[in-house]
């Protein structure tokens, strides 16, 4: 199985093209890429300007912006320049047209809409099959394994980051998913309160999961206070949301910014999980397996000594972190043998463990 193929150097110079350009595009955000517009009024023969805009429910808002001058016209006009953000669409098209793999246009709104509202600014992270895109975008491959995926995974630290978030911090990411009126609703778990997962009912594969680390509340969901959503805390999440990333998510319509797991920590992060199943469980991780067997493959032939500085942290962690470890090791060196992955982590077969 060739578990990828290197991408040409156009296609990398594209990808490369592109985020440099997304980066600058979201340090560059204006009035412009904002949604609504401005609204004059007249109150006792003085001119006021307000900002006025459409909340999820339909309801009209407005913001008192200034009476009229010099500096609130300036900002008008600049609402009438083009977005910084519609000069990615080419170049978007281009990375595309030359192999780099898009997501899904659907997916991609999502993706953004929780970015204009800050949610990866705030420390969330973008996991799961979105993530393992970009790390072949990144890495200047295209994957054998070209499966996707209808959920979209996220993650935060949770209490964990807390308290490294500035206190003023409000991410609406209720209101964010709302907004796009896709029809998603939050599940409710066996204490009918909301958990981490949205979904559209005419659509249950087509589902947002919002994950976290556990904390002393094991793994009950919560909601983060400041990100106005529902977490639900996952077993070494933790080992995957160090050393996170930023790249740029695309398709034909634009691009983002987004933050992804470093791509080994993300990969043994699978093969953690993948130790912790059994039974019919696991049957369910081949996916899974083909992706960490598709990213170890690729460090394996390009920077193999970042592979055994990644295990090591992860091996020094406890016994039930190596347990599990060497078990879905012993897995993928039985499914994909040309990994050798015993021979290159130096550890003795994990039966014996």
């Amino acid at each position: 199985m060739n578990h990828y193929t290197e991408l040409t150097n156009t296609a990398q110079t594209a990808y490369a093209q592109l985020v440099d350009a997304a980066l600058s595009a979201a340090h560059l955000r204006s009035v412009a890429d904002l949604s609504g517009s401005f609204a004059a009024k007249t109150v006792k023969g003085h001119k006021y300007w307000y900002y006025q805009y459409t909340e999820p429910s339909g309801k009209l808002r407005q913001v008192f912006v200034g009476p009229d001058n010099d500096g609130v016209r300036a900002l008008i006009e600049r609402k009438i320049q083009p977005a910084s953000t519609k000069a990615l669409e080419p170049l978007a098209r281009s990375a595309e047209a030359l192999g780099c793999a898009p997501v899904l246009p659907r997916h991609f709104r999502v993706v953004r809409r929780l970015a204009e509202y800050g949610f990866f600014q705030a420390g969330g992270v973008l996991i799961g099959t979105h993530a393992f895109l970009a790390y072949g975008n990144m890495l200047g491959v295209k994957w054998g394994d070209a499966s996707r995926t209808q959920d979209i995974d996220f993650a935060h630290a949770g209490k964990s980051l807390s308290l490294a978030l500035p206190s003023n911090i409000e991410v609406q990411t209720h209101d964010a998913i709302q907004s796009l009126r896709m029809g998603f609703l939050p599940i409710s778990g066996l204490s009918s309160k909301a958990g981490g997962t949205y979904l559209i009912p005419q659509e249950p594969g087509f589902r947002l999961d919002f994950l976290t680390t556990l904390h002393r509340g094991g793994e009950k969901p919560y909601e983060h206070k400041q990100l106005h959503v529902t977490l639900q805390p996952l077993k070494f999440m933790e080992f995957s949301l160090e050393q996170v990333q930023q790249t740029v998510l695309f398709c034909n319509e634009g691009a983002v910014v987004v933050n992804i797991p470093h791509p080994l920590r993300y990969t043994l992060d699978k093969v953690l999980i993948f130790g912790e199943r059994e039974g019919t469980f696991a049957v369910k991780a081949g996916k899974d397996l083909r992706q960490a067997a598709s990213l170890l493959s690729y460090f394996k032939e390009h920077r193999a000594w970042e592979i055994e500085e990644i295990w090591n942290d992860l091996i020094t962690r406890g016994k039930g972190w190596t347990t599990r470890a060497h078990r879905g090791i012993k897995v993928l060196d039985k499914e994909f043998p040309s990994l050798c992955l015993h021979d290159l982590l130096k550890f003795p077969d994990a039966s014996t463990k």
